[in-house]
C-alpha cells in the first residue's frame, strides 16, 4: 500500500474532496430510533475539519429534515463556503420509505425553490434527479433542471440511478456533471453494463452511494431494526445476510492482513475504480467518519485488486 497522491477529484466542473459524505443516516433511513442529535452535529463539523467538502442529501430524506439539518448546522454556522451541497428532486413521499415519481418540469422548479429555503442558501452546488420518472420524458425533466442553472439557482446538475439510454438523452440537452449510483464490492453493475465507462468517456463524475454495502461489508451489521430502511431490503433478510457472510469474511481476511478495517478496504477499492469516482459513505458517528476518511491514505496494489475481484459476489438483488 502507498499513500494517495491527491485528495481532490474533479466531477465535471466541480472540484471536491475525494471522500464525500452521505448525510441520509443523520436523520432518516438507518436506525432512526438510534440517532443522537449531538453526535450528528459533531460528526458534520468533524467531517469539514477533516477536509470533506461534498455533502449529499435529498428532499425525501425525512422527508425534508435532512436538508433542514444541513441548513441549520452548516449554513447557520457560517460554514457554507467550506462545502458543496448536493441535493435531489424527482420523488414525492407517500409514506415511510414509499415514494411516487414526479419528473415534471413544474415539480422540478417547485422542489428546487423548497430545497433552497430548507438549506438556507441562494444556490445549490449540485442538483440531482433522484430517479427518472417513467411517465415523463427525460428531455422535459432535464430541460427544466438545465433552466435552473441559467436562473442561478443551481451550479451543476446530475442524475441518479439512470439508465445508459437516459444518460445519453440527457447529455444531448445539457452536459451532466455527475451520475450517482451504487458501487461497492457487492454491487458492481456499473462496472459491467458500460455506465462507469460512459461517465469516464464523457467527463461525468461518478458519486458512489452505499460503497460499504449499506454497512454490511464492514462486518459491523448483524441485524437491522424494524425502524430501518434495510429491514425491507432483500439483502438484509436473515437468510440473505447469512448467505452473504462469505463476502464479509473474504474482505475481513484481506483487511486484517493489510492492517486496515473492512470499511477502509472497501472504500479504497471504490476509489481505485477511477479518478472520476467519489464515494459518499453515510454515517452519523464520528468514529466511522474517521475510519472512512482515513481510507484516502490507502492505495491498493495490483495483487490486492486482483484478489478482491475474485471474492464471492452477492446473488441477491439490491432491491
Amino acid at each position: 500500500m502507498t499513500s494517495q497522491m491527491s485528495h481532490t477529484r474533479h466531477l465535471g466542473q466541480l472540484s471536491v474532496n475525494a471522500m464525500g459524505l452521505g448525510c441520509m443516516p443523520m436523520s432518516w433511513a438507518y436506525g432512526v430510533d438510534d440517532i443522537d442529535p449531538v453526535e450528528v452535529r459533531a460528526t458534520l463539523r468533524e467531517a469539514i475539519d477533516l477536509g470533506v467538502t461534498l455533502l449529499d442529501t435529498s428532499d425525501v430524506y425525512g422527508p425534508y429534515t435532512n436538508e433542514e439539518l444541513l441548513g441549520s448546522e452548516i449554513v447557520d454556522a457560517g460554514l457554507r463556503d467550506k462545502v458543496q451541497l448536493a441535493t435531489k428532486c424527482g420523488l414525492k413521499t407517500i409514506d415511510t420509505f414509499k415514494y411516487a415519481y414526479d419528473g415534471s418540469a413544474e415539480h422540478v422548479r417547485a422542489a428546487c425553490d423548497a430545497s433552497l429555503k430548507r438549506l438556507k442558501v441562494d444556490h445549490i452546488d449540485l442538483y440531482q434527479l433522484h430517479r427518472t420518472d417513467p411517465k415523463v420524458e427525460i428531455e422535459e425533466t432535464w430541460g427544466a433542471m438545465a433552466e435552473l442553472i441559467t436562473a442561478g439557482k443551481v451550479g451543476a446538475i446530475g442524475l441518479s440511478e439512470a439508465s445508459l439510454e437516459n444518460l445519453k438523452r440527457a447529455q444531448a440537452i445539457h452536459p451532466l456533471t455527475t451520475l450517482q449510483s451504487e458501487l461497492s464490492l457487492w454491487s458492481q453493475d456499473v462496472l459491467e453494463n458500460g455506465i462507469l465507462d460512459w461517465c469516464k468517456e464523457n467527463n461525468v463524475g461518478f458519486l458512489a452511494f452505499s460503497p460499504l454495502g449499506r454497512g454490511f461489508l464492514t462486518g459491523e451489521v448483524s441485524s437491522v431494526s424494524t425502524y430501518d430502511f434495510r429491514a425491507a431490503n432483500p439483502r438484509f433478510t436473515e437468510a440473505a445476510m447469512a448467505e452473504n457472510q462469505k463476502i464479509v469474511d473474504a474482505i475481513s481476511t484481506i483487511a486484517t492482513r493489510l492492517g486496515i478495517t473492512n470499511a477502509q478496504l472497501a472504500l479504497a477499492w471504490v476509489l481505485a475504480q477511477g479518478e472520476n469516482v467519489v464515494p459518499i459513505p453515510g454515517t452519523k458517528r464520528r468514529k466511522w467518519l474517521r475510519q472512512n476518511v482515513a481510507a484516502l491514505e490507502i492505495t491498493l496494489d495490483a495483487a490486492t485488486m486482483t484478489e478482491l475481484s475474485n471474492i464471492p459476489r452477492s446473488t441477491i438483488p439490491r432491491y
